[in-house]
C-alpha cells in the first residue's frame, strides 16, 4: 500500500469484497452477514481508513456528526446531571449550524467495539468520556479527532479542570473552619478526575498535619450513603466530609441525618462539580464548581475548528462555592 490515505476502493480489494459491502458496513446497513461485517471491520482498521466526512454528508444528506461516547449504565446516564451538562454544553456550541449530536452510551465491555465502528465513519469528531485508557489509546490511532473529558493517555487531546487543586481549595476551607478530621469520599481509581481528587485531598490532609480517613466507591449517591454509614461506625468522630462528587455527597448527607448528625453543626460536608443539586439540598451545600458546560463546549468548538493536534489541552480552574453545608 503507497503512503496515500486508503480509499473504500483498497478496502474492498484488500477485504475480497465490493464496494457495495463496505459501503453497508460503513454505513451499517443491512445485506451483509455479520462474519462478513467483522471481516471488513478488521481491514478499515489495520488500513487506518476513514470516510470522507463531506462525502458521507453529501450522500446521506445530513450535516456533520459529533459523537460522544459516555461509558456508564444507561440509567445512571438518565439520572446524572454531569452527563446531562456535557450534552447541553455540546448542543450550546453546535446550536445554529448544520452539526448534530449523536449519543452512544455503552458497558465497558463493549466499548472497544463501538469505537471500532465509530472509527469508520467519523465526521467530525468524537468526545469520549469515562472511556478507559486501552481503548481511548487504540481509538485514537485510528483516529485523530477525537477529545476526552480528563486525561487518559499521554498524547490524547483532552478538556479538564484543576482537580487536585479544587480538592485541596475543599480540604483548606474545611480546616480553616476548625474542622480537624476530615473524611473523603473517593471515586474509583483509575478515573482521572477521581485520582486527581484524591491527590489533593492526601497533599492538603498531609500539609495541615491532619489523619487520612477515606473510603472510595462509584460515584453514586447510593455509594456515599454506604460510604459514610461505614465511615461513621469505623471513625465516629469525623467532623467534616469532602466528597469526590455531589452525588457522592448527597447520600453523605443523606446517611448523616440519618444517623443524627446535624450539618454541618456537626459534620460540615463540600461536594466536588456545583451541580443544580448541591443549591437544592438541605442545608444548601458547598462544592467545588466545575464548569461542565464550558469544557464539552470547548471540546467540541477544537473539534468542529480542526483545531486539535497531539498533546492539545484545555484546563480550567478550579473555585470553591461556599454555602451553609460548611458554615463555621
Amino acid at each position: 500500500m503507497s503512503q496515500r490515505r486508503p480509499t473504500l476502493a483498497n478496502v474492498a480489494t484488500e477485504a475480497g469484497v465490493s464496494k457495495a459491502a463496505v459501503s453497508r458496513v460503513i454505513n451499517d446497513a443491512p445485506g451483509v452477514s455479520p462474519q462478513t461485517r467483522e471481516h471488513v471491520r478488521r481491514v478499515i482498521a489495520e488500513l487506518g481508513y476513514r470516510p470522507d466526512p463531506v462525502a458521507r454528508a453529501l450522500a446521506s444528506g445530513h450535516g456533520d456528526v459529533v459523537e460522544l461516547v459516555i461509558v456508564d449504565d444507561a440509567s445512571v446516564f438518565a439520572s446524572s446531571p454531569y452527563y446531562g451538562r456535557i450534552t447541553a454544553g455540546i448542543l450550546q456550541e453546535i446550536a445554529g449550524s448544520n452539526a448534530q449530536l449523536r449519543v452512544h452510551v455503552v458497558d465497558e465491555l463493549s466499548t472497544a467495539a463501538l469505537l471500532n465502528r465509530i472509527a469508520a465513519s467519523v465526521s467530525l469528531g468524537v468526545l469520549l468520556v469515562n472511556v478507559p485508557p486501552k481503548p481511548a489509546a487504540e481509538f485514537y490511532r485510528l483516529c485523530e479527532r477525537v477529545v476526552t473529558i480528563g486525561p487518559t493517555v499521554p498524547g490524547l487531546p483532552f478538556v479538564g479542570m484543576e482537580n487536585p487543586e479544587g480538592a485541596y481549595a475543599a480540604v483548606q476551607h474545611l480546616h480553616e473552619t476548625g474542622r480537624r478530621r476530615i473524611a473523603a469520599l473517593h471515586g474509583l481509581e483509575g478515573n482521572s478526575c477521581a485520582d486527581g481528587r484524591r491527590e489533593g485531598y492526601r497533599r492538603a490532609v498531609r500539609e495541615f498535619g491532619l489523619p487520612e480517613i477515606s473510603a472510595t466507591g462509584k460515584f453514586r449517591r447510593e455509594a456515599g450513603y454506604e460510604l459514610t454509614q461505614r465511615l461513621l461506625a469505623e471513625e465516629p468522630g469525623i467532623d467534616a466530609i469532602f466528597a469526590g462528587c455531589d452525588l457522592l455527597a448527597t447520600g453523605a448527607m443523606q446517611a448523616l441525618t440519618d444517623a443524627g448528625r446535624r450539618i454541618p453543626e456537626d459534620v460540615a460536608v463540600v461536594g466536588f462539580d456545583n451541580s443544580v443539586i448541591a443549591e437544592c439540598t438541605n442545608p444548601p451545600m458547598s462544592s467545588v464548581h466545575q464548569p461542565v458546560e464550558q469544557m464539552a463546549a470547548a471540546a467540541t468548538r477544537a473539534l468542529v475548528n480542526r483545531q486539535i493536534v497531539p498533546h492539545w489541552r484545555c484546563v480550567f480552574p478550579a473555585r470553591l462555592q461556599i454555602r451553609r453545608s460548611t458554615a463555621a
